[in-house]
Order: structure tokens, then C-alpha cells, then sequence
């Protein structure tokens, strides 16, 4: 297994971005750079990475190619086919985006328009047309399961691979943000391993949260830092590790550089608890 997260400070070499990763003992890591830059600077950071047997696990999109506002969509569209052709040339596991959202208040918000038929048909479109601009052979692209944006359930993620149907369609599994009801949070290990078991063959990249619900009207479900939660990450260890020694496991939404110091430590020793081998 390789845990990873941000970095949470400015680098200004390879060499500095290395060694704020080593700090955190990460042996996964987002890519450095975006796809703006030079193609002399993203081989300078492919090359310390690789020497430094960091794997470049994730290439984020964070765009709405979903959005109702046609400009904001292309852009968000162009962007993703530059961001997965980074991917490519980088050899990275995935890179990953959400669905997207009809939402006008947020890029990745809840809306009614988020369920409808047209949606979805517009949503498989857009990851087909995405994957066949660049034709990866050595990445993935996905699309990260949220709370409220399709796909919100392994089973809607199946039929999702199932209806784009292009081999370099994969999956990002973020568990936390599909806990998303007071009976998947009381049977969360169950949740967690039902979804490693329906999406396992197609999961490139992991997000390490936790979650906790208060005893409060209506429901109230927080994402918190791993740890101050209730998750069973000793048993989703063993899961995530039976996807293959090298899966990258990124702690996420962290304050600050110390806080995911903090967070991949504890996914760290929960790993190493479980009998699980954890490079770097």
C-alpha cells in the first residue's frame, strides 16, 4: 500500500516537493504540477519522483463538466482532456474528477437536476468524449463517488462503467462521501466492504476520511479527520490492501501541512496494525 495526501506548502523544485513528501513519509502523491506547465518541467518532477519511488497517483480535474452554463462546461470539458493527457504522459494511476453538477450555486452542489434522465445521458457523453480525446493506454480516468452527484452508490458506479463502457474508465473510491444515511454510518464496515467487493477490479485510487454522526434533527453526518470517527480502519486496510501492493491511499481535506502529518500517520499505523505492508 502507498499513503499519500497533500502537501499544503509552496515547493519551488523537484527537489523541495520531495522533501516535504519524504517529511510526511508519503510513498503516493498528487501531481505536482497541472497541465499549463512546461513539458520540460513535468518530466523534471516524472523524473525526482521517480527516483524518490514516489508514485504519482492522482491527476485532479476539479472542474464541473456538468455545469448549466455551456462556456463554464467546455472549459471544464478542455480541461479535463488536458488534465487526463497529463495523466498519461506522467503514468499515473488515475486522474480524477467528479460527474459535476446543474447546480448554480456551487460547482459540485446538490440539485434536483442532478437525477434526471437527460443528466445522466449527458454525464456518460462527457466521460466517453474526455476518454476518447486523449485514448490513455497508461492511466484512468474516474470519477470520484460523492455524497448528493452521481455516482452516490457502488451499484450506480457499476452501471455507470457499464454504460460508457471504455476500458480506461476506472474508479475512485472516496467511502466517506457515499456515507451518506444514518443506516450506511451505523453499518459502515459493512457499507465499506460492500463497496471493495462490487468495485474492487476497476478502483485505481482510495481517499482516507472518517465520519460522525450526531445525535441531533434531522441527520447530521460530518466528514472528520481519520481517527475521530467511528470507521474500522484496521478492517478497510485489509480491504483497500487486497487491490495490489502499490494502492494509493490519500488522506484529504486536512487544514494545514501538520494536520495530514497527522491523518497519514494514523492511516499509517492502522495499516501496519492490520498486518498491512506499507511502502515509504
Amino acid at each position: 500500500m502507498r499513503i499519500g495526501g497533500a502537501i499544503e506548502k509552496n515547493y519551488k523544485d523537484p527537489e523541495e516537493w520531495v522533501s516535504y513528501a519524504k517529511d510526511l513519509r508519503y510513498s503516493a502523491v498528487l501531481s505536482p504540477v497541472d497541465s499549463s506547465a512546461s513539458g520540460t518541467v513535468r518530466q523534471e518532477y516524472l523524473k525526482a519522483a521517480k527516483e524518490a519511488d514516489l508514485k504519482i497517483a492522482e491527476v485532479g480535474v476539479w472542474r464541473n463538466c456538468m455545469s448549466a452554463d455551456e462556456n463554464e462546461r467546455k472549459q471544464a470539458m478542455d480541461y479535463a482532456k488536458a488534465q487526463l493527457a497529463l495523466a498519461e504522459e506522467l503514468g499515473a494511476a488515475c486522474c480524477v474528477n467528479i460527474i459535476g453538477s446543474r447546480s448554480r450555486t456551487a460547482w459540485d452542489g446538490f440539485d434536483a437536476g442532478n437525477y434526471t434522465d437527460e443528466f445522466y445521458a449527458l454525464a456518460v457523453d462527457s466521460v466517453r468524449e474526455i476518454i476518447d480525446a486523449v485514448k490513455p493506454e497508461n492511466t484512468y480516468y474516474t470519477i470520484e463517488t460523492m455524497p448528493w452527484v452521481l455516482p452516490d452508490s457502488p451499484e450506480k458506479y457499476l452501471q455507470l462503467i457499464k454504460d460508457v463502457d471504455r476500458k480506461a474508465f476506472a474508479v475512485h473510491l472516496d467511502f466517506v462521501n457515499m456515507i451518506n444515511c444514518p443506516e450506511r454510518y451505523c453499518r459502515s464496515t459493512e457499507f465499506v466492504g460492500h463497496c471493495f467487493e462490487l468495485l474492487g477490479p476497476y478502483i485505481k485510487s482510495i481517499h482516507a476520511k472518517d465520519v460522525f454522526m450526531e445525535q441531533a434533527y434531522t441527520t447530521l453526518i460530518h466528514e472528520v479527520i481519520p481517527g475521530k470517527g467511528t470507521l474500522d480502519y484496521p478492517a478497510i486496510m485489509k480491504m483497500a490492501d487486497k487491490l495490489g501492493p502499490d494502492i494509493p491511499v490519500f488522506v484529504e481535506h486536512m487544514s494545514g501541512y501538520e494536520t495530514y502529518r497527522e491523518a497519514a500517520a494514523y492511516v499509517r499505523a492502522r495499516a501496519e496494525e492490520a498486518g498491512v505492508i506499507v511502502k515509504g
